[in-house]
């Protein structure tokens, strides 16, 4: 026997009539070959055009490295034989050995828990708590006694006051730092909505509290309504603009130089998978062309033209608009935060072969050790990243150059005080 029941937040308000919905097996199923569970969810993308982007999302997650990132297929739904549309089959995020894979039951002192960023929201035998002002739902366990509850709070307030210091190697001892890079990449390049009010998942695992899993992006990458005029809405719905820095646990982090630094150096190393999503003949072009018989008859039943205008941007009149829409509303966000962050860009004094900021003797031993093969690089790797900043193959010349410069003496080649150049233009 299979139970089902509406889901979601928006999605389960009476004046949307594509439902999302839950439902549960008897015993666990493995459906699709996405792992066995009880639980599934069918995202209705009801608010999305295109319903492309919770699934462009969780690619997106995957690729970025985000743990437990929920499998998901495009599925077409009949009840009693009557077509129902086109929906999203989703693992919903919960605890289970082939979902958030975490113990909570554990006996050791360092139980395990995966709770919910909750602003708002009031929902019967829902267990909330808050902590230094932010609110959570304990999501697992579901129904924490007073001991378990005590604990996560206790947790989450160690937590925060690590993350609180700025300290490097303290925070790095109570979060997976990298999960947490991940998750706010994927928040701020497509601009979740709802990033400071609910669907934003954490997860504390073996003593440190990890990001995500992803969830619920339908409310994202400009679609939001022009009926709402707050500067939340306002800066969702515009590609330029930096959105969720001081949102939820990244109060705390987006305002640390360091945490912001691997922020770029991630969105550097898989910049051509996100400039793949919106190019032409990209991932998005893929993915409406491979599905497009789905997404038409999905149409004859949900259309297009339907607005739910308290939320979601006013459709445009065909799907084809609709994705160019969001193919080039990604394109400028792109743009902007390509500027705005510097991507690729890091500033040496020409000569400075140790990449310290300065020119000194120990350039000069640097490069001639570069000439005969024996450079070792710093932790940074700055050695060899100087040496093939232009492209060009090092000389003796470049030695001499530097000798004649700290030694006072005049110069056949003018010697740069101040160059930037960007290692990979695009």
């Amino acid at each position: 026997m299979t139970d089902f029941k509406v889901r979601g937040n928006t999605t389960a308000m009476t004046f949307i009539e594509k439902k999302a919905y839950t439902f549960k097996f008897a015993k666990k199923k493995d459906v699709l070959g996405m792992g066995k569970g009880k639980k599934w969810a069918l995202l209705a993308n009801a608010f999305d055009p295109t319903m492309l982007r919770n699934y462009t999302a969780f690619e997106l997650a995957n690729e970025l490295g985000l743990s437990y990132t929920s499998n998901h297929r495009f599925v077409e739904v009949f009840l009693d034989g009557s077509y129902r549309g086109c929906y999203e089959l989703a693992e919903p995020v919960q605890e289970g050995k082939d979902r958030v894979n975490i113990d909570i039951d554990s006996n050791d002192g360092k139980k395990d828990f995966l709770i919910e960023y909750e602003a708002q929201r009031e929902e019967e035998d829902t267990t909330y708590f808050t902590v230094d002002g932010l609110r959570f739902i304990a999501s697992d366990p579901d129904e924490p006694d007073d001991d378990q509850l005590a604990y996560i709070i206790d947790t989450m307030n160690s937590i925060i006051d690590v993350l609180k210091t700025g300290d490097r190697q303290e925070i790095e001892k109570v979060i997976d730092v990298p999960s947490f890079v991940a998750f706010y990449l994927l928040n701020e390049y497509l601009k979740t909505f709802d990033f400071d009010m609910s669907s934003v998942f954490f997860y504390y695992q073996d003593g440190r509290l990890y990001a995500g899993p992803a969830w619920d992006y339908d409310l994202s990458t400009g679609n939001i309504s022009d009926q709402l005029t707050n500067s939340r809405a306002k800066n969702t719905r515009d590609p330029d603009g930096i959105l969720q820095k001081n949102k939820n646990l990244y109060k705390y982090l987006g305002k640390l130089t360091w945490f912001m630094d691997e922020v770029i150096k991630l969105y550097e190393e898989h910049y051509d998978y996100m400039v793949n999503i919106f190019a032409d003949g990209g991932q998005l072009d893929t993915l409406s062309e491979q599905y497009s018989e789905l997404f038409e008859r999905n149409a004859t039943v949900w259309r297009v033209s339907k607005w739910l205008y308290n939320y979601q941007r006013k459709p445009l009149a065909t799907y084809q608009e609709n994705l160019d829409y969001l193919k080039n509303w990604l394109s400028e966000r792109n743009a902007w935060l390509y500027d705005e962050w510097d991507l690729f860009g890091y500033e040496y004094l020409r000569g400075d072969a140790d990449g310290n900021g300065k020119v000194e003797v120990i350039d000069v031993t640097a490069i001639q050790r570069t000439l005969v093969n024996l450079n070792t690089a710093d932790d940074d790797g700055h050695m060899d990243l100087r040496t093939a900043v232009t492209g060009e193959t090092l000389s003796i010349t470049d030695a001499t150059v530097l000798q004649r410069y700290l030694a006072g003496m005049g110069n056949p080649y003018e010697l740069d005080t101040n160059v930037k150049t960007k290692l990979r233009e695009k």
